[in-house]
C-alpha cells in the first residue's frame, strides 16, 4: 500500500498535479478509488486509482470514454494516464448526481430520467465498437452469484434446475439484438451538466465494464435502481418514451426487459450478500429488500412462470430477522 502511494505521488508529479489538495470522492464496492484534485486557483480534476494487482484495468475505461466522446456524450476527458500502474487523471464533471438532485426535488425526476433515456437512444443508434458479449454464458455465470451467496443451505440442487429453465430465455434475449450496454447505468452514476447542450447535459461515470447486449439492459438498470425507489409509473413512462424514440417492438422489448431484470437483480442480491458475508460491508444488506421487490416484479412476466415456481422456495420476504441474520454473519466467510 505504501509503495502504491509513492507511485501515485510520482504519477501526479509527472502530470503537474503534485501541488493539488486531495479529497475522496468515491471508493467502496469496487477496488477503484476516486479523489478530487484541487489546485490553489480552484482548478480541479479527478484521479482514479485502480490497482492492477486487485484485478483492475483502466484501459477499458479509456477506450469506452473515447467511444462515448465520438457520440458527443459527456464521459470524462482523459488528461493523463498510466495504464501499467492503473492511474488516470480525468475531467471533473462536478457533484450534481442525478440521485442527489432527485432526492432534493422530486419534480426533477421526469426530466432527468428522460434525459437519461435520450442518452441511451443516442448510444443505441451508434455503430458499436468491438466489445465482449453479454451472451448466454455470461448471463448464466453472473447469475451464479445469487446461488453462491444468497440461497440458503439445503438448496444446492436449485442452480442446475434454474439453468435448465432460464438458459433458453437468456439465449433468446442475448441473440436478439446487440448494442453497447454500460451495465452500471443508474442515477448514482449520472451527473447533470446544465451548461452543455442536448445529450451532452448528462455526464456519464463508471462505464468500464461495457459489453454488447440487448438494448433493454441499461434502461432496466436505471429504472430498477438498487439504491433508490423509482415510481412504477415513471418506469412505465420511460419505457414508453424509449420505445417511441426508437420504434422497437413493445412485446419483444418487455420480454427481454423482464428476463434481464431478473438476471441482474438476482446477481445484485448475490453481490450484496457477498459484500456483507465476505467483505465485511454490512450496510449493503439494507438495499436487499428493494432488489428483492424487483426480482418478484420481473417474475410476474408470463415468460418467467417456470422460473418463478423454481425460485419461490428461496425468495422468502427479506424480513428484519432475515436481514439481521445476514448482518450477524458479516465477514464470516472471507475465503469463499
Amino acid at each position: 500500500m505504501k509503495d502504491r502511494t509513492i507511485r501515485l505521488d510520482q504519477f501526479l508529479a509527472q502530470c503537474g498535479w503534485s501541488d493539488a489538495r486531495r479529497e475522496l470522492v468515491a471508493g467502496d464496492a469496487s477496488n477503484r478509488r476516486y479523489d478530487r484534485l484541487i489546485r490553489a486557483n480552484g482548478e480541479t480534476a479527478i484521479v482514479m486509482d485502480a490497482p492492477p494487482e486487485r484485478g483492475e484495468d483502466v484501459r477499458p475505461f479509456v477506450a469506452i470514454a473515447e467511444f462515448l466522446h465520438r457520440q458527443y456524450l459527456s464521459a470524462p476527458q482523459i488528461y493523463h494516464q498510466d495504464t501499467k500502474d492503473g492511474f488516470l487523471v480525468i475531467e471533473d464533471l462536478g457533484d450534481d448526481l442525478f440521485a442527489d438532485l432527485m432526492a432534493k426535488d422530486r419534480e426533477s425526476q421526469l426530466p432527468l430520467y428522460r434525459a437519461s433515456v435520450d442518452v441511451l437512444v443516442r448510444l443505441h443508434n451508434a455503430p458499436p465498437p468491438p466489445l465482449s458479449l453479454c451472451d448466454t454464458d455470461w448471463l448464466m455465470e453472473m447469475t451464479g452469484l445469487f446461488f453462491d451467496w444468497y440461497v440458503p443451505d439445503g438448496f444446492d440442487h436449485l442452480g442446475k434446475a434454474f439453468e435448465t429453465a432460464y438458459r433458453p430465455l437468456a439465449k433468446g434475449v442475448a441473440e436478439a439484438e446487440r448494442v453497447v450496454i454500460l451495465r452500471d447505468y443508474h442515477a448514482q452514476n449520472l451527473l447533470w451538466l446544465p451548461n452543455r447542450a442536448g445529450v451532452a447535459k448528462v455526464g456519464i461515470l463508471d462505464f468500464q465494464d461495457a459489453l454488447l447486449g440487448h438494448p433493454s439492459y441499461d434502461l432496466m438498470s436505471i429504472m430498477q435502481d438498487a439504491r433508490r425507489d423509482v415510481d412504477p409509473m415513471i418506469e412505465a413512462e420511460m419505457i414508453d418514451y424509449y420505445l417511441a424514440c426508437t420504434g422497437r417492438p413493445r412485446a419483444g422489448f418487455l420480454n427481454a426487459y423482464a428476463i434481464l431484470g431478473l438476471q441482474r437483480n438476482l446477481r445484485i442480491l448475490g453481490i450484496f450478500a457477498r459484500l456483507c458475508l465476505r467483505d465485511g460491508k454490512a450496510h449493503y444488506v439494507d438495499l436487499i429488500p428493494r432488489v428483492w421487490e424487483y426480482v418478484m416484479r420481473n417474475l410476474e412476466h408470463p415468460a418467467l412462470q417456470e422460473v418463478k415456481n423454481l425460485l419461490a422456495p428461496v425468495l422468502a420476504h427479506p424480513t428484519p430477522e432475515f436481514l439481521m441474520d445476514l448482518k450477524n454473519r458479516c465477514a464470516t466467510t472471507p475465503q469463499q
